[in-house]
């Protein structure tokens, strides 16, 4: 015989009103039927729950470490029908999302802060990859949303464009191209470019802002080439809100490219039609379209 869970709330009643006939009450059910109801569950499980030398209901040691693992039962169903219900109404059980890491973290994370706040069912699921290894894991992994830096188009996506980001071709002050003028690029070719590696298991994807020298370190971030490029050992493009302070600070330095030291990009939020997003889709898309579209949001990202 397989446990009623309803018992255990049977259990809990009677233990709040401390009688029998005050849970009959509580519940609209007969005394007997209470009755009946305890007496078949301390049969199933062997233990007597309740003394039945006491006036009121009081449960016995037995009676009150089994109630206590029955709340526990009796709140993952509540936490079960809730969620039944949110899913009902439209919210998706799961979102994943898959971010180019050559993006601002910061607005993101505003938009899943203000999504926490609306106290969203959806389990979200945040993964950072670089140029085309975005897209290969949206694809692999079916997720829900890419915010991508360039992608393959296809028939069944549908991208929304975000604010312009604007990227420079830094170095140290120390490094021997901070002092040249008018640099050639068979000039930087002879210098280490510093660059982020694809983190597609099998990258198509080609950087056409890379200089196509032999020198080329290439790096699993940007954190780890802004830390590459303070140290001196190469030079390599930048999005600018990763390094206004230390453009500020004199700690890098734009090169005098003659093809020149700066170009901007337009990120895009991309979704499939195959797979509509749900309410918490919709909600994450109307939040990262406000936040990215709040002046200066570039210079308040994390680094």
């Amino acid at each position: 015989m397989k446990i009623d869970i309803e018992s255990f709330r049977v259990l809990q009643v009677l233990v709040e009103c401390g009688s029998f006939a005050g849970a009959a009450e509580q519940l609209h059910k007969a005394q007997s039927a209470i009755s009946y109801q305890v007496k078949k569950l301390e049969q199933h499980l062997g233990v007597l729950l309740f003394c039945r030398d006491s006036y009121r209901a009081q449960l016995t040691p037995e009676g009150k470490a089994i109630l206590t693992e029955g709340q526990k039962l009796l709140a993952q169903m509540a936490n079960i029908e809730h969620l039944a219900q949110s899913y009902s109404e439209g919210w998706e059980p799961r979102l994943e999302l898959v971010i180019d890491g050559a993006l601002p973290m910061e607005p993101i994370l505003i938009a899943l802060k203000r999504m926490a706040e609306h106290r969203v069912p959806t389990k979200i699921q945040l993964s950072v990859e670089f140029l085309g290894g975005v897209q290969h894991r949206f694809e692999r992994d079916r997720a829900n949303v890419m915010l991508v830096k360039d992608f393959r188009p296809a028939p069944h996506y549908q991208a929304q464009a975000l604010p312009e980001i604007t990227s420079l071709l830094v170095v140290s002050p120390t490094h021997r191209l901070a002092g040249m003028k008018a640099v050639q690029p068979h000039e930087l070719r002879q210098h280490v470019e510093l660059t982020i590696e694809d983190s597609s298991p099998a990258p198509l994807y080609q950087d056409e802002m890379q200089f196509g020298g032999d020198k080329v370190f290439y790096l699993s971030g940007f954190v780890m080439k802004k830390s590459a490029l303070l140290k001196g050992l190469g030079f390599g493009w930048m999005p600018d809100y990763l390094i206004n302070d230390a453009l500020t600070s004199k700690e890098l330095v734009m090169v005098d490219f003659i093809g020149g030291n700066r170009f901007t990009f337009s990120p895009k939020l991309v979704s499939g039609s195959e797979r509509p997003l749900g309410r918490a889709g919709q909600l994450f898309t109307q939040l990262i379209l406000e936040e990215f579209s709040r002046p200066g949001f570039h210079r308040e990202a994390l680094a």
